[in-house]
């Protein structure tokens, strides 16, 4: 029987953070994980391996798309599914390792396995049970499905992210089940691949809850690299035989039914907090409506001595949330202030160009009154997005009309997801439109649209 000031459970980015930065603070930890390597879904079957082959397939896209114009000319390059897979695997391979050598540097004690929390103060892998000041859940979150729709990754019909990232060879048709961050991204993937890609989603816009001039411009560029799209459209079921499947689904405007035949069904509807065999019924552990852990502002749950974070608990399923609940928890458990701003936590589509978002939309300040000033500048007036081929996206800022401090971002273009992080920087630190509009920028750079829309808050932008 071993003794830890701290055992975490799950070695996602929320756990692993969280595990590092509690030893760095002086405590025994150790770290319960039945993977058979660390990192989570996020580093293992779900982040990295994605973003992987969206970087290979971005490069295919540039090759048979953009290389002639650039001079560069000769036959495009060929597919070979089994070595794009295998890249793929080498990728999450080096992160995946390199968290286990973390774990060595900082003296983590991982513990293999699958975990039970008999009771408070304790968790048991197999029959060893370790005793602990403070167990930290993090055990992440698994794709959700809709009734009528059975998911078979083996089978690779009817498959969840997990089976998109390793189907047995490129679909002809693929009809993909929701329009969210993981849809797109899968989707735009296997649409570069060749494949006849349809997205059937529930609402009447994609990307749910973003900012509306990204929603327009984000599904037509989609549409633009061959991405077909059914919106308003509500799936009943899916059936399959040995080789196909038919998604029926009912268009919610006239009430109609049809049927969408495909290859492969991608079922990209979300994702739900991973708890199962925890226990967490038995201790009296409260749990919100969703299946979310409850916690407090500290991220404790109701029962001493447990807390939780990430997926677990409420709140966006970004692994970068999880990091910062991670750090955070560690510094409470250590006795020290813990904190998260909830207000800047960015979201990220990586698919070309790419989409990023921090704070609140247009229409969420207009729905609380608030009054507000936009500034938006296109990248067709940047010098740098034009030489790459992407010009047809913005820089859409957001500042209260009368302090003209930052209170949301949107972008679409090039390297979105970092330059985003220019604007959080700003919102964090409380800082204005202007303080931005006034930084001087590198030219040529992508970000020089940022200061752009920046300067839109005020007397206007100079490159439109």
């Amino acid at each position: 029987m071993s003794n830890y000031d701290v055992i975490v459970i799950g070695a996602g980015p929320g756990g692993y953070v969280s595990a590092i930065r509690c030893a760095q603070l002086g405590l025994k930890t150790a770290v319960v994980e039945g993977r058979e390597t660390l990192g989570g879904t996020c580093l293992n079957v779900g982040c990295i391996p994605s973003k992987a082959l969206l970087n290979a397939t971005h490069h295919l896209h540039e090759a048979e798309h953009n290389f002639a114009t650039m001079g560069l000319k000769g036959k495009s390059p060929s597919v070979d599914w089994k070595q794009m897979k295998s890249y793929k695997q080498d990728v999450v391979g080096q992160n995946t390792g390199g968290i286990e050598f973390l774990f060595k540097k900082n003296k983590i004690d991982w513990i293999k396995g699958w975990a039970t929390i008999p009771a408070a103060g304790q968790v048991k892998v197999g029959d060893d049970i370790y005793q602990t000041k403070n167990i930290v859940i993090a055990s992440g979150s698994v794709p959700s499905s809709l009734p009528g729709v059975e998911i078979d990754n083996d089978k690779g019909i009817v498959v969840d992210s997990t089976g998109a990232l390793d189907l047995p060879k490129i679909p002809k048709k693929m009809t993909v089940i929701g329009a969210g961050v993981i849809g797109l991204e899968l989707g735009s993937v296997y649409a570069r691949l060749g494949s006849e890609v349809t997205v059937v989603e529930y609402m009447d816009a994609i990307t749910p809850g973003m900012d509306a001039d990204v929603q327009r411009t984000f599904k037509r560029l989609l549409e633009k690299q061959g991405l077909k799209f059914v919106m308003g459209a509500a799936v009943s079921g899916v059936e399959t035989t040995k080789t196909k499947a038919k998604v029926n689904y009912t268009l919610k405007k006239d009430d109609s039914a049809h049927v969408q035949d495909a290859d492969v069904v991608l079922v990209a509807t979300g994702r739900k907090p991973f708890v199962d065999g925890l226990g967490l019924a038995e201790l009296g552990v409260e749990m919100t409506e969703r299946g979310q852990v409850k916690t407090d502002a500290h991220w404790a749950t109701n029962v001493n001595g447990i807390y939780a974070i990430g997926d677990a608990i409420v709140g966006p399923m970004l692994a970068h949330k999880a990091e910062d609940e991670g750090m955070a928890v560690a510094e409470v458990m250590a006795g020290k202030h813990g904190h998260v701003n909830y207000d800047v936590i960015p979201g990220v589509i990586y698919t070309s160009p790419e989409v990023a978002t921090v704070g609140k939309t247009e229409a969420e300040l207009k729905a609380e009154g608030r009054k507000i000033k936009v500034g938006k500048f296109s990248f067709m007036g940047n010098a740098r997005a034009k030489a790459v081929f992407q010009g047809e996206g913005f820089v859409k800022l957001i500042a209260d009309a009368e302090t003209d401090r930052v209170l949301g971002a949107a972008i679409i273009g090039p390297a979105a997801g970092d330059m985003i992080h220019e604007i959080c920087v700003a919102m964090e630190f409380g800082g204005s439109a202007q303080d931005i509009a006034m930084t001087c920028h590198a030219h040529p750079t992508y970000s020089e649209a940022v200061r752009e829309a920046a300067l839109s808050c005020g007397d206007g932008p100079i490159h439109a």
